[in-house]
C-alpha cells in the first residue's frame, strides 16, 4: 500500500498559541489554538475548560458539512485535552481549509493535534486520525483516487496515542462488515506513524 506523505510547519502564526500548517498529501490546512482563556457570559463551565471549534471553508460561508466537522473537531479535542485543569476557560481551535483531496476531516484533525501540542496545553494523550478508502475494485488505500467515481466508501478514525482507542469515527458509502474491519485495522497501525511524525517534528523522546 502507498504511503500518504505529511509535513508539517510549526509557529507560522503570531497571535495563537499554538499554530501549524499541516499537509496530508494534496490536502492542507492551518490550525491555530488559543487559550486556555477566561471564559465570559455562560460559556463558563465550573469544573472544566469550555472546547470551541471554527472550521473555515476554502471559499465562501461555512454550510452543514463544515458544522459537522467542527462538532467532531471539538468532542475529539475535548475528550483529549486536560480539560479539568482549567475550569472556567475557553480553548478555542481554528481550522482554516487551504487544499481538500479528499481527507479533510483526518487532516483538520492531526492539525489540531499538533497545534495543541505546539501550545503546550496540558492533553491527556495525542490522538491521530485517518482516512482510508475502499475503491470499486474492493482494495483499501490511504491515497484518495484520482476519480470519486474509484471510491465506493471511505473510513475516517481518530485513534488515541496510548491504547489506540476510537475517540471518534465517521464512514460514507456502501461496505460489508469485512471491510468496515478491515479497514479499521489497517488505519490503527497507520496510526503509529502519524504519531511518530507528531513526536518527530515536535522533537519529543
Amino acid at each position: 500500500m502507498c504511503e500518504l506523505k505529511t509535513s508539517c510547519r510549526l509557529h507560522l502564526l503570531s497571535r495563537p498559541d499554538g499554530s501549524v500548517l499541516f499537509s496530508e498529501g494534496e490536502t492542507t490546512v492551518m490550525a491555530g489554538i488559543y487559550g486556555p482563556v477566561e471564559s465570559k457570559g455562560s460559556k463558563a463551565l465550573v469544573e472544566k475548560s469550555c472546547v470551541e471549534a471554527h472550521f473555515r471553508p476554502k471559499s465562501g460561508l461555512p454550510g452543514v458539512k463544515d458544522r459537522l466537522h467542527e462538532s467532531v473537531i471539538r468532542n475529539v479535542c475535548e475528550a483529549a485535552i486536560a480539560v479539568s485543569l482549567y475550569p472556567r476557560t475557553s480553548v478555542v481551535v481554528v481550522i482554516q481549509e487551504m487544499q481538500n483531496n479528499g481527507q479533510l476531516i483526518s487532516c483538520a484533525l492531526n492539525a489540531a493535534c499538533l497545534a495543541a501540542l505546539d501550545s503546550g496545553i496540558d492533553m491527556k494523550s495525542m490522538f491521530g486520525a485517518v482516512t482510508c478508502f475502499l475503491k470499486r475494485d474492493e482494495t483499501l488505500v490511504f491515497i484518495p483516487p484520482s476519480s470519486e467515481d474509484e471510491i465506493k466508501a471511505w473510513f475516517m478514525f481518530v485513534f488515541d496515542s496510548v491504547e489506540k482507542d476510537i475517540l471518534a469515527s465517521h464512514t460514507e458509502g456502501s461496505f460489508t462488515v469485512e471491510q468496515y474491519r478491515g479497514a479499521l485495522g489497517i488505519s490503527r497501525e497507520e496510526s503509529a506513524k502519524i504519531f511518530q511524525f507528531f513526536k518527530d517534528s515536535l522533537q519529543i523522546k
